[in-house]
């Protein structure tokens, strides 16, 4: 849908405190969101869709540990003839197997997440079919072989503790993680829905889908115990105060990297964190302020980790598509192409 200069007026305190909750509860009841927010239901619930309807704010998909541990992961830096990177950014936003795409000022033209279900996928794809997209002229492949933490853990800070706190108790009760792993047709037409509205109710899903509510019901709640399947909420970050990324290519020395990896984890700044192939073997994006912020993290992260050589720092110039969501300059979501990455790689 058109965006307006409306629809691109920098979020509120309000705004980002449902964010926040929306982060922690993606799903969550507008009734539990207002108790913790102060407010009633049916303003939560008209906030949601005054900022969904701008493209501002909205809830998806977020792969689970278990699911990125079965799936082939790899950062893909992509060089463009000259003039035609917005024609390749296109040609690769129909793409099911790119979740993330990011235009660099950087000596690559784009910066592309690719997620495909094995290695042959992935070398059928980035050998055989990303070469030939028009505009693209080279193509280099960092496959992930440990994903420390990716972006749908990383939280803004607009709640206070307890506030939080109500929003992350954890259940009484929490059933074994038992039941069948195995990503099945019907998932992944259920997922694919949620790629659209990761707050679709289950009667909802279960009209689309053709089965009764139960069985939806049934399937996504083991998904999600079986850490296979989270949502997430996701914003335009330029019109909430967080215009810039940046990403970190680093050495370590592999002895240390588990270390470093889950320390870099723990960091307010950090959105993906990867162990990766290649002269590089560390990964590390962060969300910021502003520019001067990536030389003060930099420096930081120099101090914590004296053995973690930072060799490249490429910051984004504007992100193109976040998990299947198309962005506009503002970080708005203009369309959707929900990830397949069981499909087979084709153009």
């Amino acid at each position: 849908m058109p965006r307006t200069q409306e629809s691109a007026k920098p979020l509120t305190e309000d705004d980002l405190a449902l964010v926040h909750a929306l982060q922690l509860r993606p799903r969550a009841s507008w009734t539990e969101l207002g108790r913790v927010l102060g407010v009633d239901p049916v303003t939560v619930a008209r906030r949601f869709r005054r900022l969904a309807g701008h493209g501002t704010v909205w809830v998806g998909l977020s792969p689970g540990p278990r699911l990125l541990d079965r799936l082939c992961l790899a950062f893909v830096r992509i060089d463009c003839a000259a003039g035609a990177t917005a024609q390749a950014v296109e040609a690769l936003g129909r793409h099911p197997h790119v979740v993330t795409i990011e235009r660099a000022a950087a000596d690559h033209d784009i910066l592309a997440t690719v997620a495909t279900a094995g290695l042959p996928a992935l070398a059928r794809y980035t050998l055989d079919l990303l070469p030939r997209v028009p505009g693209v002229t080279a193509v280099h492949a960092r496959i992930v072989t440990h994903m420390f933490t990716e972006g749908g853990r990383w939280r803004i800070a607009a709640l206070d503790p307890g506030q939080r706190t109500r929003l992350t108790a954890p259940p009484a009760v929490r059933p074994p993680r038992r039941g069948h792993r195995e990503i099945t047709p019907f998932d992944r037409a259920m997922l694919s829905r949620l790629g659209y509205d990761g707050r679709a109710s289950y009667q909802s899903l279960a009209t689309h889908l053709g089965v009764s509510l139960s069985t939806v019901k049934r399937r996504m709640e083991q998904l999600v115990r079986l850490d296979v399947l989270r949502f997430r909420c996701d914003f335009a970050r330029p019109l909430a105060g967080w215009p810039v990324a940046v990403t970190f290519w680093a050495k370590v020395p592999p002895t240390d990297l588990p270390e470093v990896g889950h320390a870099l984890v723990r960091r307010p700044e950090t959105r993906n964190c990867a162990a990766v192939s290649g002269p590089h073997n560390l990964v590390l994006q962060a969300v910021l302020h502003s520019v001067d912020d990536v030389l003060r993290l930099e420096t930081r992260l120099a101090d914590a980790h004296p053995r973690l050589d930072i060799v490249d720092r490429v910051i984004t110039l504007r992100h193109d598509e976040l998990l299947g969501h198309l962005l506009d300059a503002d970080g708005r979501s203009t369309g959707i192409v929900p990830p397949d990455v069981w499909a087979e790689p084709r153009l």
